[in-house]
């Protein structure tokens, strides 16, 4: 079944899925309330979590969407309102038209030295208004950077954030993240 059109919260009418990871579905949706297009975070189905497990994983979404609600500037996506769909929480955020830094990169493609670096100045930009709002991204990644109109770069993602103050969800030996984009320990090769 589809959920291109289905209406959530009696308001965020989903028109086109605009991306897919590990956690979740974003969807582009149109505010049917204020009339303006945002993105829509909903969870994948889980079936055959506990409830203690879904619970941990609703909570991990909502820390998300406060994480990222908690930092103000123009290169992180900003959050709007957390709403339930059938039970689980889905994050509503800005709708950033463009694609991703992961996108331009696939099959090997590069950027001009010029263009690296403006994107990365702007994610230090971001990086650092998190961090002086007590947020700690954890999964900064090509995917997670939004290439968006004009110059516009934008952090998402903040899945993983922690939160200066705040308990983390993390058990003894679970691992959270993207493995490739992980800082190592140890001597190296």
């Amino acid at each position: 079944m589809s959920e291109q059109g289905r209406l959530v919260a009696g308001r965020y009418r989903l028109t086109e899925r605009i991306g897919r990871g590990g956690m979740g579905t974003v969807w582009r949706a149109d505010d049917e309330v204020l009339g303006r297009q945002v993105a829509l975070k909903q969870l994948h189905e889980r079936p055959h979590l506990s409830a203690d497990e879904l619970g941990t994983l609703y909570e991990r979404m909502r820390r998300e969407a406060r994480s990222a609600a908690r930092v103000t500037h123009p290169g992180v996506v900003v959050v709007h309102d957390v709403v339930e769909d059938d039970g689980r929480p889905c994050v509503v955020m800005e709708y950033v038209p463009g694609h991703t830094l992961g996108d331009l990169l696939q099959g090997g493609r590069t950027l001009p030295p010029q263009e690296a670096a403006r994107i990365g100045l702007a994610m230090i930009g971001a990086l650092r208004a998190a961090h002086a709002a007590g947020v700690l991204h954890r999964d900064v990644k090509p995917g997670n950077v939004l290439l968006g109109a004009g110059d516009r770069v934008v952090l998402t993602d903040f899945g993983i954030a922690t939160t200066a103050g705040s308990s983390t969800l993390t058990r003894t030996g679970e691992m959270v993240g993207s493995i490739d984009y992980m800082a190592r320990s140890g001597s190296g090769a």
